[in-house]
């Protein structure tokens, strides 16, 4: 099944500069490894050595956390979004 996966302005380098990609997967782990697969340079931003999704990533299906549905085992179906969203830190008081 095809899902829409949306692309954050600071990784759309890495996507042609597209702001939305669609790709296979049931769930979202393989929804996001058909992502990098496409897009490798993705990869070491989503992922850290050990391959674990990197704390500053954000992944929602529609606009639920992932971690508080079942996190990568999430089941998606043709009418999800998943989002990836980049924590935002930083300024000044």
């Amino acid at each position: 099944m095809t899902v829409k996966v949306m692309i954050p302005t600071p990784l759309r380098s890495y996507t042609e500069k597209k702001d939305s990609v669609i790709v296979e997967g049931s769930n979202v782990n393989e929804v996001l490894r058909q992502l990098t697969l496409r897009y490798s340079e993705l990869n070491k931003h989503l992922y850290d050595d050990s391959g674990s999704l990197r704390n500053f990533v954000n992944i929602y299906v529609n606009d639920e956390d992932i971690r508080y549905l079942q996190k990568g085992q999430t089941t998606l179906t043709e009418k999800d979004v998943v989002s990836i969203i980049p924590s935002i830190a930083g300024g000044r008081e």
